[in-house]
Formats: C-alpha cells, structure tokens, sequence
C-alpha cells in the first residue's frame, strides 16, 4: 500500500543511505547478486507507521541461484478499523482481519527470516519503517544496515530512467510477469522478486561500460544530487546554477530534476 504511487560493503564499497556514484551503486549490486534476498511486502491502515498499522505481509526468501525459496504471508488484526478507501485499494475487508492471527503472533514468527538476506522492497523506505514500528509494538528491535538493503524503486530508476513509470504494478506490466493483482501482499512480494531477479541478472551480464551508460541516465532530485555532493541541498542548488546546469521539471509538484550524468561530471570537476 502505497508504494506503487512512488519509485553500498564494507570498507572497499560501502554504500550510502541515499544514492551516491555510479562506479559505487554498481559494485554493490554487483556484490549483492550472488547472496540470498529477503523480499518484504506490506498493506497498511495508511502512510504513517506512527499513526497506521500493517493488515498483512508477504516475506519471501530467494536467491538468483535458486529462486524462491519460500513464502510466508499473513494477514494481521491491526487492532484498529480499516478505512474503507484502504478496502477498496486492497479488497481487504474489516472482517479479513478481525479474524485474523494477532501482531504479536505474527511478527514473533516472522522475525527470524526478517534478520536474514538482503532485505528488499518495491520502495523500501514505505515498507521497512513500517517493519521496525510493528516488531517495536511487539517488543522487537529491528534494524538493518544499509549494506544489507536494497530498493527496487531505486534500482529501476537507474536500470529504466526511460519508463514513464517505474510503479510496481506497470512494470508487471512491462515484463510481463505472471503475477495476480496488485495490492495484496503476497502477489506484490512476488512481483518484487521477479523484479529483483531480473534486474540483478540484467547486471551479472553486462558490461561495466553498459551499465554507467544506463545509470548516467536516471534523473536526481535535489535531495539525491546533495548526497552526491555531499553538501546540503541550498548549497548544492547554488553549485547546479552556478554551473549552468538548467534542471527537468517534473509532476505537479514542479519538482527540478537533475541527469546523474551531469551531476557526477560537475562533482569530479570541482575535486
């Protein structure tokens, strides 16, 4: 719920919270390829871990040697009522989850396979926030490390920068991929998979020139082109129109988006 509206190692790679360089976001996936993958999906009473609860998840392991592994998916009595926009979105119905395993069941026995893999979504900064709330209720510390991360939304962008939309259910679309209808756990956890799958192939079998060619692409918002820089974002707007770098305004929130390209270019010129 949610992120379908949107779209790193040790001393030698370690990756960023926030996109960095090119040369780096490639040796982590790279790296990342040859490990097993925990795929998360999450619907929710909402946006906000804060005020919104998850109704049901879907965790899958899996890994490009062996696919999946296995799927677990539960749906969750949050609790609370379900807004009905949230039913329609879903098909989830109060009744769904009022007879539902409770939170405490349900997170108690999926925090084992939640600590494993790198862990994966379709928009991970939606889903993984909403992880560490629920086991919080629970009793449960969770976090993982950023080296132990990996969002989809992201990786499309810099694998497809010329998809109109990178949403998950288009790119089921796109692929083709075999999947039922979107916006119930466990057929968007598998979607995410397949994703994750053919995306991390794609990168195991190309060159290193290729693949920059096609990450020099992707379009950066201010935020991502100030992690790059390593500044904050006035200072690197400054820099930007400074260096006569006219930005691509997109959706209705006229937002100004920058091409890696040019942005990594003007980085290596002023070091």
């Amino acid at each position: 719920m949610g992120r379908h509206h949107t779209d790193f190692v040790t001393t030698i790679f370690m990756p960023p919270k926030t996109p960095r360089l090119s040369t780096e976001l490639l040796a982590y996936y790279r790296l990342i390829s040859s490990r097993p993958f925990t795929v998360v999906d999450v619907e929710t009473t909402g946006f906000t871990p804060a005020e919104c609860r998850v109704i049901e998840i879907s965790v899958i392991q899996a890994s490009l040697k062996d696919g999946i592994i296995l799927q677990k998916t539960s749906l969750i009595n949050p609790g609370i009522l379900i807004p009905p926009q949230i039913t329609r979105f879903t098909g989830i119905t109060q009744a769904m989850v009022d007879g539902a395993p409770s939170p405490h069941q349900v997170w108690h026995d999926l925090q084992t396979l939640l600590v494993n893999g790198i862990l994966t979504a379709h928009n991970l900064g939606f889903d993984y926030p909403f992880l560490q709330s629920e086991l919080a209720h629970v009793g449960v510390s969770f976090k993982r490390a950023p080296t132990q991360q990996l969002c989809t939304v992201l990786l499309s962008r810099q694998l497809l920068p010329h998809l109109a939309s990178r949403s998950l259910p288009n790119l089921v679309k796109h692929f083709g991929f075999p999947v039922e209808e979107s916006h119930r756990a466990a057929a968007d956890a598998i979607a995410c998979w397949l994703l994750t799958e053919k995306l991390l192939t794609y990168i195991q079998t190309q060159s290193d020139e290729v693949l920059l060619e096609q990450f020099a692409q992707q379009w950066l918002n201010l935020r991502d082109v100030a992690a790059i820089f390593g500044c904050s974002q006035t200072h690197a707007q400054r820099k930007l129109h400074q260096a006569g770098v006219v930005p691509r305004i997109v959706g209705t929130r006229q937002t100004p988006m920058y091409q890696r390209m040019v942005v990594e270019q003007l980085k290596k010129g002023n070091e």
